[in-house]
């Protein structure tokens, strides 16, 4: 496990570190611990963030078809 920054931890999972300061203040981000002024993100935690906001292939289909 490795602790990241915000920049380097916005860049693991492939979104913005803006992204990832407005998920933070709005409690919808990846678990973090604050270090003084320092935010710090596990790579297991943005890993499980990951993992809980997949959405199976099923899921993308039934989707489609309500909006269709």
């Amino acid at each position: 496990m490795q602790n990241l920054r915000v920049p380097q931890a916005a860049a693991y999972v492939g979104l913005s570190k803006s992204y990832l300061d407005k998920a933070r203040m709005t409690g919808t981000g990846p678990a973090y611990a604050k270090l003084g002024a320092t935010v710090i993100y596990s790579t297991a935690d943005l890993d499980a963030w990951v993992a809980s906001n997949r959405v199976p292939t099923n899921d993308n289909q039934r989707i489609a078809r309500r909006a269709a």
